[in-house]
């Protein structure tokens, strides 16, 4: 593994089996990290709208680096064996040689190990679809620079609202073509969907958590990983807003299902 911390009978890798998907929570700061790992999730994502919203920045605008950087350095600290894999946004450039550069400034640790086990790298940009040739560059020399790093070649077809199949199974193959380890095309996609870029893939496929499907259901057509995206994240604020609702209504706060202080406390230690 490119991370010298990696748990030693696990890799990333290992986790991708179709039919048999792993659940990828993703965080947005120490302490949601660290409440996924105690959960017994076997690794950790973490999601760019999260990330962005923290510091006031618009998500998949190219802000987040540093930010990324700095929660993926305090998560490998406080989950030193934990698997780790990042949002990469497009790689934060268009120049494939200087995409691995960043990589290596912002993730690397002592020498030239990785402090992550993955990325997930886009082929849109500013919410934007670009031309496949753009991520296959970047892909390519990723996988030449870092070649145990977990690359998940996100395709943007249906998250930008092309949903066009066709395309999505020919960037695919570009992608496969380039050496990405995973496909991962997010929306919310039907089964119809789902099964034909399943079925072409050699590699492990990856969706986002659905509000129509279970786990069952994407296993039954062979995906291999589902990411919460920034689905915890939303959840999390918006359980904030429905509890200061209520107090502004007048009525006690509701505390039941709510972690305590110690426990939250307890989770940057």
């Amino acid at each position: 593994m490119t991370s010298t911390t990696t748990a030693p009978h696990r890799t990333f890798h290992s986790l991708h089996i179709p039919g048999n998907p792993f659940i990828l929570p993703c965080a947005w700061d120490v302490a949601s990290a660290r409440l996924f790992a105690e959960a017994g999730h076997p690794a950790v994502g973490t999601t760019s709208l999260g990330v962005a919203a923290g510091i006031g920045a618009a998500d998949e605008d190219r802000e987040t680096l540093r930010a990324m950087a700095d929660l993926l350095e305090n998560i490998r600290r406080s989950l030193p064996d934990a698997l780790l894999t990042c949002d990469f946004e497009d790689g934060y450039g268009d120049d494939p040689a200087t995409v691995v550069e960043t990589l290596r400034g912002a993730f690397a640790g002592e020498g030239a190990d990785l402090r992550i086990d993955g990325i997930n790298i886009e082929d849109s940009a500013r919410g934007r679809l670009v031309e496949p040739l753009a991520l296959v560059g970047k892909v390519s020399a990723i996988k030449e620079g870092f070649p145990d790093l977990f690359v998940n070649a996100r395709i943007d077809t249906y998250w930008t609202g092309q949903d066009s199949l066709g395309d999505t199974l020919e960037r695919m193959r570009r992608y496969v073509d380039a050496g990405a380890d995973g496909i991962f095309v997010p929306g919310d996609l039907d089964l119809a969907v789902v099964k034909p870029i399943v079925d072409a893939s050699p590699l492990p496929v990856n969706v986002l958590a659905s509000p129509r499907y279970s786990r069952g259901q994407f296993a039954e057509v062979g995906v291999a990983r589902i990411s919460t995206g920034s689905l915890l994240y939303r959840a999390a604020i918006s359980a904030a807003a429905q509890s200061l609702s209520g107090l502004r209504e007048d009525r006690p706060a509701q505390t039941a299902n709510v972690l305590t202080y110690r426990t939250v406390s307890q989770l940057g230690d």
